[in-house]
């Protein structure tokens, strides 16, 4: 997908905040730091729209950035944080569990994981979580560039199996740096919010191979 237009709209905290034109939205779940702002930078090629911070836990809003006119990626709160007060963090789950159970104009939860480690019991949650209210999940293996190619597969099946990942599920890895996986994410993307395929993209499989 060709991006011509991104830009910042607003942080939301609750319902009377969200945009009302109706576009789909893909929201980002995942750890804190796990590099969700790179992500959204990547995929749209720019530096600094979605801000980046080396402190955990900054994001406290629902992040909403519109590209090209067409769909809004919708930046959540990282998850397991612990620094964050307990009231903070419940009222947080509040507003995401909210967020994702009754918005409409949500077509995709990417839930963005680390390939260089096996999933933690936040992303497990997550993900069950979920699968249990039927929300689509692309699950997005982030800094694929920290580890040698060679071993990119085996860290796949780890985070595969640690997450109990059906097979209707797509599963891309990325990399912030390089730009891996960026093009079949934007297909998947495409596919979600029904704007068709990603220019010169192909779908990808459900599942990458073994």
């Amino acid at each position: 997908m060709k991006v011509t237009q991104a830009e910042f709209v607003i942080s939301a905290v609750g319902p009377d905040q969200y945009p009302v034109d109706a576009l789909p939205e893909i929201a980002l779940a995942g750890r804190s730091n796990v590099g969700k702002s790179s992500l959204i930078n990547r995929m749209i090629n720019r530096k600094n729209l979605a801000r980046t911070s080396s402190t955990p836990g900054k994001t406290q809003h629902l992040n909403y950035y519109r590209i090209n006119e067409e769909l809004y990626f919708v930046d959540l709160p990282g998850y397991g944080y612990a620094k964050v007060s307990k009231s903070q963090r419940q009222v947080w789950g509040k507003m995401i569990e909210k967020y994702l159970m009754e918005r409409e104009e949500l077509k995709l939860v990417l839930l963005v994981v680390d390939l260089r480690h096996p999933p933690t019991k936040d992303d497990e949650l997550m993900y069950d979580w979920l699968k249990h209210y039927d929300i689509p999940i692309c699950v997005v293996a982030t800094k694929a560039d920290k580890i040698p190619k060679s071993r990119w597969q085996k860290h796949a099946k780890q985070m595969k199996e640690g997450l109990l990942m059906r097979k209707t599920d797509t599963f891309v890895m990325f990399s912030s740096e390089t730009g891996l996986g960026k093009d079949d994410l934007w297909a998947q993307i495409a596919s979600e919010a029904g704007l068709g395929p990603a220019e010169n993209v192909k779908p990808i499989s459900k599942e990458t191979e073994e």
